[in-house]
């Protein structure tokens, strides 16, 4: 349990709040390349950490990232023409470029020296990985991009599906750390097989377990936390562990542990106090998925199952369309799609899920982990002090992987994912 206290400084990221403040000290993926891609294009609308921008792609290909609203009279440049390397405002035709310089002010007159006075908040940006990412901290201090471990090269194979939640980003973190619901809510996805390790297919995953209870054990790391989901496995349970390691770089993403053809990773980012972007991502290994395959393998296609926006066609309001014929049939959500059954656990909780009264088990260790790491962060950045995971020496999370397998009992999981001295005492 958290007291009120303690809850706040965990979810809100709003209004200055400090866990908003943390996560302006990172990188932060604010949008899908592919939602930015044509040339003079449409803009694009970005709500991230409470607050509004607009970004656009300008007749030479650069991405721009302002803020909303024209510094004139405060209309929304959403609305404006993109052309000729710059946005132009509707309203009276001040045009911005993407470093936010005003090169054209219609209602001035020519010559005007109001035009070499005013320019407009810009932020730097970085495409990688399958997102624009946007440095909201000191413009004097902008650090160097570390790529992200789901995108170690510029041509990683990935494929991502994006989804706008009405929930808080922290329960939805919480959702994807959290290996022993798996075994419950995605049982009829994840299925339990004779396998030597974690596998897929076009239909299923597959894991060489039975097990609904496993055993959790943390390790505190300098870009946040580790953490193995210890089961019996289907063969050889006398000698040997099914492990599951979870890595949580904060304060963005995970790394779900792999299965034979790729690897997964979840980014989540929140648009404000109340809504949330969650990312699902499948990359690298022997058989990435594409973008469309991986879409439609987790019922997340846009126009299909999700609006134009983002927003899933299951609400609260319709019940998720869950189909309960289909759970009389062996199906154990009635709710097609792993994204989509998480979803419909986060959305139930309420936007801001209220972690005074809950009742937290032996499973939850990783639960109580990512609590007390992330609100011991926002305090000491409060306080003053520096965000999680970004004081030196750092690890370039490109050296950062998860695990899975069946391992001798003997087997210290720490050293299957331990890089070097950097990670801290348990």
């Amino acid at each position: 349990m958290l007291t009120p206290e303690e809850n706040d400084l965990l979810c809100r990221v709003s209004n200055n709040a400090p866990m908003g403040r943390l996560m302006r000290q990172h990188w932060t993926p604010v949008c899908l390349i592919e939602e930015v891609a044509e040339p003079d294009g449409t803009p694009l609308l970005v709500e991230a950490l409470g607050e509004r921008y607009v970004a656009f792609r300008d007749t030479n290909g650069r991405v721009g990232l302002l803020d909303e609203l024209c510094p004139h009279r405060r209309a929304s440049l959403v609305f404006g023409r993109n052309e000729e390397c710059g946005l132009r405002c509707l309203y009276h035709g001040w045009k911005m470029d993407v470093d936010g310089k005003v090169i054209a002010m219609s209602s001035e007159p020519e010559g005007s020296p109001l035009l070499n006075k005013v320019s407009h908040r810009a932020y730097p940006v970085k495409e990688w990985g399958g997102f624009v990412w946007a440095w909201f901290g000191d413009k004097e201090d902008v650090p160097e991009f570390d790529p992200p471990a789901f995108a170690p090269t510029v041509d990683t194979p990935l494929a991502i599906l994006k989804i706008r939640v009405p929930a808080n980003w922290a329960q939805i973190h919480e959702g994807q750390i959290d290996s022993a619901h798996s075994s419950s809510l995605h049982s009829s996805d994840m299925v339990p097989a004779r396998v030597e390790g974690a596998a897929a297919d076009d239909k299923s995953w597959y894991r060489p377990s039975t097990d609904k209870s496993p055993r959790m054990q943390t390790q505190t790391t300098s870009y946040g936390f580790h953490y193995a989901a210890i089961r019996k496995p289907i063969k050889n349970a006398a000698t040997h562990d099914y492990l599951r390691i979870t890595e949580f770089i904060a304060p963005y993403y995970s790394l779900i542990p792999p299965n034979s053809s790729y690897n997964v990773a979840s980014v989540i980012v929140p648009v404000d106090d109340e809504t949330t972007h969650f990312h699902f991502i499948a990359w690298g290994g022997t058989a990435c998925p594409t973008t469309e395959e991986w879409r439609k393998f987790n019922h997340a296609e846009k126009g299909v199952d999700l609006d134009e926006k983002w927003r899933s066609r299951r609400t609260l309001e319709n019940n998720f369309l869950q189909d309960r014929e289909l759970m009389k049939q062996g199906n154990f959500t009635g709710v097609l799609g792993i994204p989509n059954q998480d979803i419909v656990m986060w959305v139930s909780m309420g936007p801001i899920v209220d972690r005074t009264n809950d009742i937290l088990g032996a499973s939850d260790l990783a639960i109580v982990e990512f609590r007390r790491l992330m609100v011991d962060a926002a305090r000491k950045v409060a306080e003053g002090g520096k965000a999680i995971g970004t004081e030196e020496p750092r690890l370039p999370h490109s050296r950062i992987m998860s695990r899975e397998g069946v391992f001798p009992k003997t087997t210290d999981w720490r050293t299957l994912v331990n890089h070097n001295e950097m990670v801290a005492a348990e």
